[in-house]
């Protein structure tokens, strides 16, 4: 399913935290011309007309993974431009975090976009200074090292 990148796109984002609190969940994104390694980014989905953005991220969890969240917080809210296959797009992001219940598996775990493709899922490690794949949005990339993996045991 193509997607029309022409306007700016709401979205709502969830940093998932492992059981072990070191780790994050990420969906895996196959290679672009931008990123040939291919790209994770954090789970979520569009804020759909007259849904609140906590309303999306709870049915956005729900319907990707089969889950529902824990401890729901929001974080904060960040602007990501960038490039897809020289495309341009445009979202403003919700950004939370919370637990899954059920967390998924640590390999081999999936989720259900709303058009019927699967994706894989990962556990990216929230140091990740080590990691060759881009994390997206990217301003929440930047976020999460300096908050969050202040935090970590």
């Amino acid at each position: 399913m193509s997607v029309d990148r022409s306007y700016i796109r709401v979205k709502v984002m969830l940093i998932a935290p492992s059981v072990h609190g070191d780790h994050h969940l990420v969906s895996v994104n196959a290679p672009s011309r931008e990123n040939p390694l291919g790209y994770h980014r954090l789970i979520g989905g569009s804020v759909e007309l007259g849904e609140t953005h906590r309303e999306a991220i709870v049915r956005e969890v729900d319907e990707e993974l089969g889950a529902r969240i824990l401890d729901l917080t929001y974080l904060r809210t960040v602007e990501n431009i960038f490039h897809l296959n020289g495309e341009l797009g445009h979202e403003i992001v919700a950004l939370y975090s919370g637990n899954l219940e059920p967390a998924p598996a640590t390999e081999g775990g999936t989720l259900m976009e709303s058009d019927g493709s699967v994706i894989p899922v990962a556990w990216r490690p929230f140091d990740d200074s080590d990691v060759d794949i881009p994390l997206y949005p990217s301003e929440a990339s930047d976020w999460i090292r300096s908050h969050l993996s202040e935090r970590l045991p």
